[in-house]
């Protein structure tokens, strides 16, 4: 079944080459092998060419905050991807980098004998460079694909500011999105020709990745990554792990998570945000498992009123998560897309957020750290202290949490632009959801983004939101939470 066209635009303007050898998929966002709108179009593509399909997952080097903990979490989920192929007619191609660019060239080696090449869309990070970089090289179309959210990231026609403008733009869409869900088996009734195998050309320079040695305990270490962020000892990353996550959520979290999902000591979200950050997962698969728990149907929703609550008409609960997952994490999305070059920018926060970091900038502060002392955990505040801990230790963290703990980074660090950078780096180079645009959407909260302005006016924060760890003190289950992250 064809893609809908609003997903899929073309980077280059080379012309698809009908006698290649096969359709390549470069696999670098999107790494599933269900739900999946990459994948489904480069079936639709084999198929409608009558040619092999080749599968290409690489994992670089070079790319900033490397790390045992990043490159094991996306090994494991190549891992899975190769246990949903081995029995597919297509042919699995992953690849694990072993020293900085050694795989440069591989993408186009192997575009040389293809048809044309198709990829993932992704708005965040390093990927946009890589495909502008590599674009004009390939001899074939290179194509993209968004498969981000439900909605297209090309369909809101502005960037949203505020939580209440998306929400009420995106329920009088959503329900036309819902009914342009990828296939969650893109292969599972395919008819195209198997590649005997890859060229030999390519083979013999470029190895497949031996996914079982690169997951023994010390697989990673002739790779030039950083090897003191070690993988999280909680979280398993892949397709596998996502699923049995999502179902524990359905049966177990779902009912509470009304109630709970602010306090740390209970476990009531769905710990999912590394799997959609590297695609081991679809939005789209999980927004259609919780409203066929709810058993919903398009007729239960209301009108658009750009409100949190009484739209879906489902349980609370269910109403709540689905405006997590459809109003905050994809205006992250389309604010990303929108505005490549400013959304890790202290430029992107709204006006009065910089007139009130302007106005407080020569403001006080009751002490400050530097970032290794923030990185090890060494502030004054046990509540702090905990939460970093946390991100150090397993990769994640409470999303009550990372929010106080934005918070008083601001209150800690000599200015807004200091505060910034180090959220961005413990971030980035500790959290498996890092480097992803609602994880982005999170940080720059801190700072006003997506808020308003808030009065009284405070010494620092000026009309920023405030927080304490007093206040959550008050408010939170903490008990085991401290216990657990106490040193």
């Amino acid at each position: 079944m064809p893609i809908p066209e609003i997903r899929l635009s073309q980077a280059n303007s080379r012309s698809l080459q009908r006698d290649g050898q096969y359709v390549l998929y470069w696999m670098i966002a999107s790494r599933r092998t269900r739900y999946s709108f990459a994948l489904q179009h480069a079936v639709d593509r084999a198929e409608a060419l009558g040619k092999p399909l080749v599968i290409f997952e690489p994992l670089r080097v070079r790319y900033r905050w490397a790390s045992d903990r990043i490159h094991r979490f996306i090994i494991e989920g190549m891992r899975d991807n190769a246990d949903a192929l081995r029995d597919k007619p297509v042919t699995y191609f992953p690849y694990v980098e072993p020293k900085p660019g050694r795989g440069s060239p591989l993408l186009a080696k192997l575009a040389e004998k293809a048809c044309t090449v198709v990829t993932d869309e992704f708005p965040c990070f390093f990927l946009p460079d890589m495909i502008d970089a590599v674009k004009d090289r390939l001899p074939v179309p290179l194509e993209l694909v968004d498969g981000n959210g439900v909605v297209p990231m090309r369909l809101p026609g502005r960037t949203f500011t505020v939580a209440h403008s998306y929400r009420r733009w995106m329920q009088k869409n959503i329900l036309d999105c819902l009914t342009e869900l990828p296939e969650p088996d893109p292969l599972g009734d395919v008819s195209m020709p198997e590649l005997d195998k890859l060229p030999a050309s390519v083979t013999r320079k470029w190895k497949p990745a031996d996914l079982d040695a690169l997951l023994e305990p010390d697989g990673l270490a002739a790779i030039p990554i950083d090897h003191d962020v070690a993988p999280s000892p909680v979280v398993t990353g892949g397709s596998a792990d996502a699923e049995k996550r999502l179902d524990r959520f359905l049966a177990e979290r779902l009912q509470v998570y009304h109630t709970d999902r602010n306090h740390p000591d209970e476990e009531a979200t769905t710990g999912l945000s590394p799997h959609l950050h590297f695609g081991h997962i679809a939005t789209h698969e999980i927004v259609e498992r919780v409203l066929d728990h709810e058993e919903w149907t398009p007729d239960q929703a209301s009108d658009a009123n750009g409100k949190n609550h009484d739209f879906w008409n489902t349980s609370e609960p269910a109403e709540g998560f689905l405006d997590q997952i459809l109003t905050w994490r994809e205006m992250g999305f389309n604010l990303a897309f929108r505005e490549p070059d400013q959304y890790d920018k202290i430029e992107s926060l709204p006006d009065w957020a910089k007139k009130s970091i302007a106005a407080t900038a020569d403001d006080e502060r009751p002490v400050t750290y530097t970032l290794e002392q923030f990185e090890a955990a060494e502030t004054h505040d046990e509540l702090w202290n905990a939460a970093q801990r946390q991100l150090v230790r397993e990769g994640v963290m409470h999303n009550y949490m990372r929010m106080l703990w934005g918070k008083k980074i601001l209150h800690w660090t000599e200015s807004a632009e200091q505060a910034l950078e180090f959220m961005i780096h413990l971030n980035n180079k500790y959290g498996l959801d890092g480097r992803d645009p609602n994880s982005y959407s999170g940080i720059f909260w801190v700072l006003g983004r997506y808020d308003r302005a808030w009065g009284p006016k405070r010494p620092i924060f000026g009309s920023l939101r405030y927080m304490t760890s007093d206040s959550a003190r008050k408010k939170l289950r903490l008990t085991k939470y401290l216990s657990r992250f106490e040193s």
